[in-house]
C-alpha cells in the first residue's frame, strides 16, 4: 500500500490553530489542499493565516522562494462540503464533540469518492464511535497530530475497530511521506501519549498529597535527577489545570474507574478554585508581574564520609562505586547480602525498592536517576526515627559527588523510581492488550512528551523484575490496586527463564 500521491488533494475541516498547522504540513509536503470550516470567514482567515507562514519561512530562507510561491497558489479555501469532492484525504479539527463530529463524516460521506480516506484529529473521542453510522467506517481513522503541527514531528495512526488495515497503512505511509514520525496504534482511552503519560502527573500529585514533598522540589528531581524536560507541576500548569484534568478524568472514566488511573483530589481543587496555570495567572506557582517562583528543598552543607562499603550489587545504582571513589572516598566492595552502601555510623543508604525507610532499624533511601553520573540532584529520603548521623552522612555523600540534595518524606518508591516504574507497567499492559507496539510507544513517548527514554527502554535498561518488585512493594503499603503489577509486567519478569533458559517449578 502506497502513500497518497503528491498530486492528490487534501481537505482540512476545521480553520483552528489545529488545522491550519496540518494544512500546512500537507501544502508543504506538495499537495494540493483545500480548508472548510462552517464559518467561510474563517476558512479565508485560514488560508491567508498558512500563506503568511510560509511566506515567512522563505523570507527567513527555511525555504525555496520558488517553493514557497507555489505552495502559497495551492492552497484555498472551500466554500461548501461539496467542493471537497475530489480530495483523497479529508482531516478532520473540529470541536471535539462526538455528534458534531458524527455528522461531520456522514456529510463527507456522500460528496467524497469511494477511495478517499476519512481522518479525525481527536485526541479524546473513541475512533470507533465516530465510525460507527458511517457506511464505509473501514476507511475511516484517526490521524492524532500534537500542536504546533508543523513543530512536532509525531502523529497517532489510530485504527478504530472497523478500521481496513489497508487504509491504516496508506495513511501510516502518506504521514510518513510529510516528513512526519508516524505510530501505529489501536482506538483505546487516550491512545497511546494520553494513555501512558498519566503516571507522570499522577504520581507526583500522590507525593505531594502525601506530604512528601511540594511541587517545586518534585518538579527540580524529574528533572534534575530523572532527565525529564519539564517537571510535572510546571507542565501542568502551561497546559492548563483543567485541560490536563480533564484528560485524566476521561482517561479513568473510560477505563471504568482503574485505580490506575484515579485523578488526582489535589488538581481537582485547583481547577475548582479557577488556579488553571499560566493561563489564569496561578496554578501551582505564581506566574505575572511581580511573581517569585518558589525554590526547591535543597539540604546544607554536610560532610561526606572518608570510607563507606558497597555491599551486594546496587543494580542501576552500580555506578555509584566508581564515582565515589573517583570523589576520593575509599570503597570496600563484598558480594554478599545488600543491596546497600553500608554508611560509617552504621547506616544503610538503599536504592528506592518501594519500601519505607521507618520498617528499617537506620536506612535513608536514595532517588533513582537517568544517569547517576550526570544528575545534578538526588532525592533522599529517611524517617523520623533515622538517625542525624545517618542522614547527614548520606546528604554529605551526595554532595561530594558535586551533586545537590532534596531530603523528602518516608515516601515508598520516592518520586522518580515509582514513576518510572508506573510508565513501565502501563507500557507492558498497553502492548499485551494490543494497543501498540512496544518501539511505537516508546517513540511516542519520546517525540510526544519529550520523555528522556521510552518505558521499554526503561525497562531494558533497569532489569525485568525492578519494576515488579518496586510496585509489588508499593501495593503492600499502598492497597487498593493503584500499584498492582499488571499480568504483562509479571510475565515479563519471568520471561526468560534462567541464564540455560529452563524454567524451575515448585
Amino acid at each position: 500500500m502506497t502513500a497518497i500521491e503528491r498530486s492528490r488533494t487534501v481537505a482540512v475541516v476545521g480553520a483552528g490553530t489545529m488545522g491550519q498547522g496540518i494544512a500546512q504540513v500537507a501544502l508543504l509536503a506538495g499537495h494540493q489542499v483545500l480548508i472548510y470550516d462552517i464559518d467561510a470567514a474563517l476558512a479565508v482567515d485560514g488560508v491567508g493565516f498558512v500563506q503568511d507562514r510560509v511566506e515567512r519561512m522563505a523570507a527567513k530562507g527555511r525555504l525555496d522562494r520558488t517553493e514557497a510561491e507555489d505552495a502559497i497558489d495551492r492552497i484555498r479555501a472551500a466554500g461548501t462540503l461539496a467542493d471537497l469532492a475530489g480530495a483523497a484525504l479529508v482531516i478532520e479539527a473540529v470541536v471535539e464533540n462526538a455528534d458534531v463530529k458524527q455528522a461531520l463524516f456522514a456529510a463527507l460521506e456522500e460528496v467524497v469518492a469511494p477511495d478517499a480516506l476519512l481522518a479525525t484529529n481527536t485526541s479524546s473521542l473513541s475512533v470507533t464511535e465516530l465510525a460507527a453510522g458511517l457506511a464505509h467506517p473501514g476507511r475511516f481513522l484517526g490521524l492524532h497530530f500534537f500542536n504546533p503541527a508543523p513543530l512536532l514531528p509525531l502523529v497517532e495512526v489510530v485504527s478504530g475497530f472497523a478500521t481496513d488495515p489497508a487504509a491504516a497503512e496508506r495513511a501510516y505511509r502518506t504521514v510518513l511521506g510529510w516528513g512526519k514520525t508516524p505510530v501505529r496504534c489501536a482506538d483505546t482511552p487516550g491512545f497511546i501519549v494520553n494513555r501512558i503519560a498519566r503516571p507522570f502527573y499522577a504520581e507526583a500529585f500522590a507525593v505531594y498529597e502525601e506530604q512528601g514533598a511540594d511541587p517545586a522540589t518534585i518538579d527540580a528531581v524529574l528533572r534534575e535527577c530523572g532527565g525529564f524536560k519539564m517537571g510535572p507541576f510546571a507542565l501542568t500548569d502551561l497546559i492548563g489545570q483543567d485541560v490536563n484534568e480533564a484528560v485524566t478524568r476521561s482517561v479513568w472514566e473510560s477505563f471504568h474507574r482503574s485505580p490506575k488511573f484515579t485523578p488526582s483530589l489535589a488538581q481537582r481543587r485547583l481547577v475548582q478554585s479557577g488556579r488553571l496555570g499560566r493561563k489564569s495567572g496561578h496554578g501551582w506557582f505564581p506566574y505575572g508581574p511581580g511573581a517569585v517562583l518558589p525554590e526547591p528543598h535543597t539540604a546544607g552543607p554536610q560532610e561526606a564520609p572518608a570510607e563507606v562499603t558497597v555491599v551486594g550489587d546496587l543494580g542501576p545504582a552500580a555506578v555509584l562505586a566508581d564515582l565515589l571513589e573517583e570523589a576520593g572516598i575509599a570503597v570496600t566492595a563484598t558480594e554478599h547480602g545488600g543491596p546497600y552502601i553500608q554508611l560509617p555510623g552504621e547506616g544503610q543508604l538503599v536504592l528506592a525498592d518501594g519500601k519505607t525507610s521507618v520498617e528499617f532499624a537506620d536506612v535513608v533511601y536514595f532517588d533513582l536517576a537517568l544517569d547517576y553520573r550526570g544528575a545534578t540532584r538526588i532525592a533522599l529520603s529517611a524517617s523520623e526515627d533515622t538517625s542525624e548521623r545517618t542522614l547527614a552522612e548520606a546528604v554529605g555523600l551526595f554532595q561530594k559527588l558535586g551533586k545537590k540534595v532534596s531530603v523528602i518524606g518516608d515516601v515508598p518508591g520516592m518520586i522518580v523510581a515509582r514513576t518510572v516504574a508506573m510508565l513501565i507497567d502501563l507500557t507492558a499492559d498497553a502492548v499485551a492488550r494490543g494497543a501498540a507496539g512496544a518501539e511505537d510507544i516508546d517513540t511516542a513517548m519520546r517525540l510526544g512528551v519529550n520523555y528522556p527514554l521510552g518505558p521499554s527502554e526503561w525497562h531494558e535498561r533497569l532489569g525485568r523484575d525492578w519494576a515488579y518488585d518496586l510496585l509489588h512493594h508499593l501495593d503492600e503499603r499502598c492497597p487498593g490496586g493503584r500499584y498492582a503489577p499488571s499480568l504483562a509486567l509479571f510475565r515479563l519478569g519471568y520471561a526468560g527463564g534462567d541464564e540455560d533458559g529452563s524454567e524451575e517449578t515448585g
